[in-house]
C-alpha cells in the first residue's frame, strides 16, 4: 500500500456563487487527482473549507444593501457546496469555520503560541482609515495601486503579481465601500516577521514540486527581503484575537487559513506536527500565502513538520479578456453552466482549457464545441458500437475475441497511451490538459478502428464480430480511464458494459467483457446530458 496522500484545495470565499473560473482552477483538478489515486489503491484524503471570515464577505453584504456577513456567508456557502456536488467534486472534508466547535479556539491558540514563542510581535505602523465609514481599511475594505507592480489591488495582497502589501503602502488608497480617499493613521497590530525563516524556506523550495512562475515569485521576495506580515487587524469580522492587548482585533484571514488547513487532522497530529506532506491546489494569486507564509508559520511552531510535497498552481481563467471575479460579478456562474452542459461536458471543457502555465479564456462557443465533441466523437462511437452489437451479435458480447495485426497495433498504442495517461494523472506529472487530450485520442482511435472494420460485416461476419469485441475492450478501458475526468459518464459506461466502477487506470482494464454477456443499447447519451 502506498503512503497516504493529503490533497487540499483553497477554501473559496462565500461572497458569491462559484463561477466557471473556480472549477477550472483548483476544485475539479484536485478531484481528478483524488479519484485517480483512490482507484490506484492509495489512501487519499481531499479537503477544503469555506473561507467565511474573509473581509470580502461583510463587504458583499454592505454593497448588497445591508445584509449581514452571516447572511452572505450562509447563503453563498450553501450554493457553493451544491455546485461541488453537481460538478461531481467529492471532498472528504469541508471545514465550516463558523459551525464547528473548537475551530475558533484552535486558530486562537495557534496565534497565541506563535506570540508566546516570540514569532509574532507588536508593531505600530500606518494603516488606512475611512472617516465617513469610521472603519480601518485593509484587504477587501481597501483599494489602491500595488506598490510592487502598480496594478489595481486590494489591501494585504495583489492578485496580478501575487506580492503582499502592508495596506498603507498602496498608492491612492480608497475605501471600497464609499469610495472616499483614505486617511493614514498609526495603529498597533500583530506582525509575523518572515526574514528569520529565509534559509528554511529556501531549503523547502529546493525540494518542493512547484511551477517556475511560483518559484520566480519566491525568488523576487527573497531578493527584496522577506517582509513582516500583519496577522491581525482592528475590525469586527473574523476570529477574535486573544493575545493580551489586542482583543479588539481579528486574525488576518490568510493567517487563519494556515491552522485552518490543519483543523481536519486528528488533534494528536496537529499537536505534534505529524501530518502527511500535502499536495496543494490553488490559483497563482494565492501563491505567496501557500509557498511563503504558511510554510514559515508551520516551521515556526513545528520545525520538523512536513511541508507540502507539491503545489499545483493555475493561472487566471479569463472571460471576455478580464479575470473571472466574484466580487466584481464578472463571471459565468458554475450552476448556470452546469445546468446548460452537465458535469461531464463542463469538467471535460475546464480541464482541457485549464490555465496551466498561462492564462486561458472561457467562451460559450468553446463550451459548445466541447459538447459537440462529446456528442459526435465519444457518444457517436459508443452508439454505433452498441447498435452493431444489438444487430449483429444478438445484443450480447460476441464470442469472437480480438485478433490480427490491426488489433495488435491498436492495443500496443493504447498501452502506450495509458502509461502516459497515468503520468498525467499522477502527482509528479499532473497535467489534466494532457490527460483529456489522451482520452480524446483513445476515442478517436477506437472510432477509426470501428469505421475501418465495419466493412468486415459483409466480407467476414466473424471478423466483424471480433472487431466489435475489440471496441468493447476499449470501451471498458475508457470507463476506467475517463473516470477521474468525467465520473458520471464513466460510471454509466461501466454499468452498460457490466463492469465495476472505480477500476484502476492501467492496461489490465483493456480486456473484453465475457462472451455472451447481454448489453443494452444506451437510452441516453453516455457522456453528457
Amino acid at each position: 500500500m502506498s503512503a497516504p496522500v493529503w490533497i487540499t484545495a483553497t477554501p473559496p470565499t462565500p461572497n458569491g456563487d462559484l463561477h466557471v473560473g473556480h472549477l477550472a482552477g483548483p476544485y475539479v483538478a484536485g478531484d481528478v487527482l483524488r479519484r485517480f489515486l483512490a482507484t490506484d489503491g492509495v489512501e487519499v484524503r481531499y479537503t477544503t473549507g469555506l473561507d467565511d471570515h474573509q473581509s470580502y464577505v461583510p463587504v458583499r453584504g454592505l454593497k448588497d444593501g445591508g445584509r449581514t456577513g452571516e447572511e452572505v456567508a450562509d447563503g453563498y456557502g450553501a450554493s457553493i457546496t451544491r455546485v461541488w456536488q453537481q460538478a461531481e467534486v467529492a471532498f472528504d472534508r469541508v471545514v465550516r469555520p463558523r459551525e464547528e466547535d473548537g475551530y475558533l479556539a484552535h486558530v486562537q491558540d495557534f496565534l497565541l503560541r506563535l506570540h508566546d514563542a516570540g514569532h509574532v510581535v507588536a508593531r505600530t505602523r500606518p494603516l488606512p482609515y475611512c472617516t465617513p465609514c469610521e472603519r480601518w481599511l485593509y484587504e477587501a475594505y481597501l483599494t489602491g495601486k500595488c506598490p510592487h507592480c502598480g496594478s489595481s489591488s486590494n489591501g494585504n495582497a495583489c492578485e496580478p503579481c501575487g506580492r503582499p502589501n502592508d495596506c498603507a503602502d498602496l498608492g491612492e488608497p480608497r475605501c471600497t465601500v464609499c469610495g472616499t480617499p483614505a486617511e493614514i493613521r498609526d495603529t498597533t497590530r500583530l506582525y509575523f516577521p518572515l526574514a528569520p525563516f529565509t534559509d528554511r524556506l529556501k531549503a523547502f523550495w529546493a525540494t518542493a514540486d512547484m511551477p517556475p512562475h511560483l518559484r520566480l515569485l519566491c525568488d523576487q521576495m527573497v531578493a527584496d527581503g522577506l517582509p513582516e506580515i500583519a496577522v491581525s487587524h482592528p475590525g469586527e469580522w473574523g476570529v477574535p484575537v486573544t493575545v493580551p492587548g489586542f482583543e479588539d482585533q481579528r486574525a488576518y484571514v490568510w493567517f487563519e487559513m494556515a491552522p485552518g488547513y490543519l483543523w481536519e487532522l486528528p488533534e494528536q497530529q496537529r499537536e505534534k506536527g505529524d501530518w502527511p506532506a500535502p499536495v496543494q491546489f490553488f490559483g497563482f494569486d494565492n501563491g505567496y500565502f501557500h509557498a511563503v507564509l504558511f510554510p514559515a508559520l508551520y516551521a515556526a511552531l513545528h520545525p520538523r513538520a512536513a511541508l507540502p510535497r507539491a503545489f499545483v498552481v493555475n493561472e487566471f481563467y479569463r472571460l471576455d479578456g478580464l479575470k473571472f471575479s466574484t466580487s466584481r460579478r464578472h463571471a459565468v456562474w458554475a450552476h448556470e453552466a452546469l445546468a446548460e452542459a452537465g458535469s461531464d461536458i463542463l469538467r471535460h471543457h475546464v480541464l482541457a482549457d485549464r490555465p496551466n502555465g498561462r492564462q486561458t479564456s472561457f467562451t460559450r462557443a468553446d463550451l459548445e464545441r466541447t459538447r459537440t465533441l462529446l456528442t459526435t466523437q465519444w457518444n457517436g462511437w459508443l452508439e454505433r458500437l452498441f447498435a452493431a452489437v444489438a444487430r449483429d451479435s444478438d445484443g450480447r458480447v460476441p464470442a469472437e475475441r480480438p485478433e490480427g495485426p490491426a488489433w495488435q497495433r491498436l492495443r500496443a498504442r493504447l498501452e502506450r497511451t495509458v502509461a502516459e495517461l497515468r503520468e498525467s494523472y499522477g502527482v509528479e506529472g499532473f497535467d489534466p490538459r494532457r490527460a483529456v487530450a489522451l482520452l480524446d485520442e483513445t476515442v478517436a482511435g477506437a472510432s477509426d478502428f470501428g469505421y475501418v472494420h465495419a466493412y468486415e460485416r459483409d466480407r467476414s461476419p466473424a471478423a466483424h464480430r471480433a472487431a466489435l469485441t475489440a471496441q468493447l475492450a476499449v470501451a471498458g478501458a475508457l470507463s476506467a480511464w475517463a473516470a477521474p475526468v468525467m465520473p458520471a459518464g464513466a460510471a454509466r459506461l461501466a454499468a452498460l458494459l457490466g463492469e465495476d466502477a472505480g477500476r484502476a487506470v492501467d492496461a489490465t482494464t483493456l480486456t473484453p467483457p465475457p462472451a455472451g454477456r447481454p448489453l443494452t443499447v444506451p437510452g441516453r447519451p453516455v457522456f453528457g446530458d
